[in-house]
């Protein structure tokens, strides 16, 4: 039996930056910053940006880059990474980021940790090396180790790095930490290392439920939180009728399609991906989802099915990603959303 949702379920934005066809990777990134302004206005409760590099769809390669213009033009929203796939960096210099960001912009940077190399290709993965004579070490649990020893000042006498917490420009203060995963092994991390966990449901939509459960049960209380947290990041649209939003959803579809066939692109107009989409799906249950769990409708059957979700995960938040071709259909999905559940910054 599903749990229960919370009776204050959060809402957040997962924002990966899409490039619609035709458009730029700067435009997208102006665009960003519109969408952060609106999620601060109608009261979203934190913004993420994504990490993915060299990618013909998605601008966000450098979260940490954005997290300070973002958070310099909002007031309430928290801002943070969605995350900062460690393996590519020193545990320090994140540190070091990540505290300067929250010396500017105190009590409102989330750093979200993830371990995969935030992108499909090879050439890209090789690119992202320091050290190309080796291939990468498979040491993301001593890195994440290290980073939270940094963060919290915990690192042992006789360490060779002990003195360098002190160091760090926002202490005492700091980022909240959170663990990203889709995977069992990183349900384990987070449960472990007493942090709040969230889970790509958009990435992995099918054992998800397990095991965040699991990660509940294991949950060890740390100095960070007392309990377990958790969010999920789902892929929803939302447009004022049901047939408007899976006109265009075709775009999201679109890519998709492509990606699970290893080929990318950016984000198709609406009706090149709804002749697309015909094509490839002639046959199969209308809406297909692709691949992935898709919600979407008008804002009472979207409210439905994230209030499901949310449900069957007993999810203390959601974290929201909409993919359209135009940036406007995408503001309006967040504005849709945001009314639909009555979120704090929402006037009627």
């Amino acid at each position: 039996m599903s749990a229960s949702a919370p009776s204050r379920l959060r809402i957040g934005v997962l924002d990966q930056s899409p490039i619609a066809l035709g458009s730029t990777g700067a435009q997208a990134l102006r665009d960003t910053l519109d969408l952060a302004r609106l999620a601060d206005e109608h009261g979203y409760h934190r913004y993420w940006l994504a990490e993915h590099h060299a990618s013909p769809m998605l601008a966000g390669t450098s979260p940490e880059a954005l997290i300070g213009p973002i958070a310099s033009i909002t007031s309430r929203l928290r801002v943070g990474s969605g995350g900062v796939m460690l393996p590519h960096y020193s545990p320090f210099k994140v540190a070091e980021t990540f505290s300067v960001l929250s010396a500017l912009f105190p009590g409102r940077v989330d750093l979200g940790i993830g371990r995969t190399d935030g992108t499909d290709d090879p050439v890209t993965q090789f690119a992202m090396q320091r050290d190309r004579n080796h291939p990468a070490p498979d040491d993301f649990g001593e890195q994440l180790s290290e980073l939270l020893a940094l963060l919290d000042d915990r690192l042992p006498d006789g360490h060779l790095f002990a003195g360098l917490p002190a160091r760090l420009a926002g202490r005492p203060g700091g980022p909240e930490p959170w663990l990203l995963g889709s995977s069992p092994q990183s349900a384990i991390w987070a449960a472990e290392l007493g942090l709040p966990y969230a889970f790509g449901d958009f990435i992995n939509p099918g054992g998800g439920v397990d095991i965040v459960q699991r990660y509940r049960e294991r949950f060890a209380p740390s100095m960070r939180s007392a309990r377990p947290q958790t969010a999920v990041a789902v892929w929803a649209l939302c447009a004022d009728s049901d047939a408007e939003a899976e006109r265009l959803a075709a775009s999201a579809r679109m890519v998709a399609l492509l990606a699970r066939r290893g080929k990318f692109t950016a984000v198709p107009p609406v009706e090149t991906a709804l002749r697309f989409v015909e094509r490839r799906t002639r046959g199969e249950p209308a809406g297909g989802d692709v691949g992935k769990r898709m919600v979407v409708g008008c804002p009472a059957t979207v409210r439905a099915g994230l209030d499901e979700l949310a449900a069957e995960y007993a999810a203390d938040e959601l974290l929201v990603i909409t993919v359209a071709h135009d940036p406007a259909a995408r503001r309006r999905s967040y504005e849709l959303l945001a009314e639909e559940f009555s979120l704090p910054g929402v006037t009627r």
